[in-house]
């Protein structure tokens, strides 16, 4: 697993306290409704790696990857997109690394080219729902058939809510099918107010071996993430880091 930041630590700072306190309040007052509420919680600390109680609530889902080596994980969420995510990928092919995408459904249907080409360039990818439902705001049934329908086009047996919401009930149907990857690096590039220039300074002062980072090849990310990656493959050539895509259980 990579590297946490202890109980103490995560704590200190008084805004980051209020969130916590307020997403383990949730976990036990609001349980069936619990994953990833920190998410939102702490949408004010973007970057700040999730701290190991958090993490330690939900141990069958992969937060981050091994610490020890040079490799860490890119990920992008809510593609495939005609215009950004070959841009990510021609970024991502320049400097030699690979990344995870997690797909909607509704837009491998729409753009299969820009799908075959994550596949043909050995990437990852995985279900991030048919139609990017929020597992709070969307019945049980609903969402697994959701879930389904993504899986039966993009069988790669990795799993990403939405929004990182979802209920007690559908996370453990899932379970039973894929791996459910959350993050440990909140990169902040969906968020409007803030500038790429920005959402990279805070990155870089938690990126680093086993990350699990979470970018968008989006319209709503599109003016932050592409100087938001330049600006992190510079930092990880400098490190000498690897972006690695994590394996798929559903594709050998």
């Amino acid at each position: 697993m990579g590297a946490k930041i202890p109980w103490p630590a995560a704590v200190q700072a008084p805004h980051f306290t209020v969130a916590l306190s307020g997403t383990i309040g949730g976990l036990y007052w609001n349980q069936n409704r619990c994953f990833s509420t920190f998410l939102y919680e702490i949408a004010g600390v973007y970057a700040t790696r999730i701290p190991e109680p958090v993490t330690s609530f939900f141990p069958e889902f992969l937060w981050s990857g091994a610490s020890g080596g040079q490799e860490l994980h890119l990920t992008f969420d809510d593609g495939p997109h005609p215009e950004w995510t070959p841009r990510i990928l021609d970024m991502l092919g320049s400097a030699g690394h690979k990344g995870t995408f997690f797909c909607v459904g509704e837009n491998v249907e729409r753009y299969p080219s820009v799908f075959e080409r994550i596949q043909d360039e050995g990437h990852s990818w995985g279900n991030h729902t048919m139609r990017h439902e929020s597992g709070w705001s969307t019945g049980q049934y609903a969402y697994l058939k959701s879930f389904l329908q993504c899986e039966d086009i993009t069988g790669s047996g990795l799993f990403r809510p939405p929004y990182g919401r979802m209920t007690r009930g559908q996370a453990k149907a899932i379970a039973m099918r894929s791996r459910i990857v959350m993050w440990d690096l909140l990169t902040g590039d969906f968020d409007q107010k803030r500038t790429a220039e920005q959402c990279l300074t805070s990155t870089l002062g938690h990126l680093r071996p086993g990350s699990i980072a979470v970018m968008h090849d989006s319209d709503k990310a599109s003016p932050r993430t592409p100087g938001l990656l330049a600006g992190i493959l510079h930092e990880m050539e400098e490190q000498g880091w690897k972006g690695s895509a994590l394996d798929m259980p559903g594709h050998p």
